[in-house]
């Protein structure tokens, strides 16, 4: 399955503080052997809150998930079905490069349960098109489709596309504290 690049505009503040494009380019999905047909955008994020003005360049924003008070804006594409990985593929090398292009991400999956994972972070969500399965704790499911929203506060949760076409979401991610770890795998 090919996966589109995404056009990005960036606004930010000249020196006399008006508004201005910094930046329109085009970012191309994140791919891995080890999810087929999965895709995921990094559109932006910081590890800091924001203050104004602010010219619009980019931030630290190493980690795939934010830190407290930092963020990421993610448009991920979901393949209907289960998650098959090529039955010769080479998990390490693949687990590794998945570290290299979204670091951390790994390390919040749930490794008992695929595709379960847990954020320290309120996410909001908007399914743009196809249909996913929300699936929560005790095995609770809810399906949303094109148009329905969630948000996220910090549970441990996967997604999975049960339908017939492919899903995209929108997530913007907001880093939160958590105290205590009941809800760590």
């Amino acid at each position: 399955m090919a996966h589109r690049n995404v056009r990005r505009v960036v606004t930010g503040h000249d020196s006399e503080g008006r508004s201005r494009v910094v930046q329109d380019s085009e970012v191309e999905p994140i791919t891995s052997a080890l999810m087929p047909g999965f895709a995921v955008h990094r559109l932006w994020g910081r590890d800091e809150r924001p203050t104004f003005p602010d010219d619009g360049a980019p931030r630290a924003a190493t980690a795939y998930y934010p830190p407290p008070d930092g963020s990421r804006f993610m448009l991920n594409t979901i393949p209907p079905g289960e998650v098959v990985p090529a039955a010769d593929l080479d998990t390490t090398a693949a687990l590794a490069e998945v570290e290299r292009q979204m670091p951390g991400a790994m390390a919040a999956m749930d490794p008992g349960d695929p595709g379960m994972h847990i954020t320290d972070s309120i996410d909001y969500v908007l399914i743009v098109s196809g249909e996913v399965t929300l699936e929560l704790d005790d095995g609770e499911r809810t399906v949303l489709r094109a148009g329905d929203v969630v948000v996220q506060n910090g549970t441990r949760h996967a997604w999975r596309n049960h339908g017939a076409q492919v899903c995209t979401i929108v997530g913007v991610a907001v880093g939160a504290d958590r105290i205590g770890t009941s809800d760590r795998p």
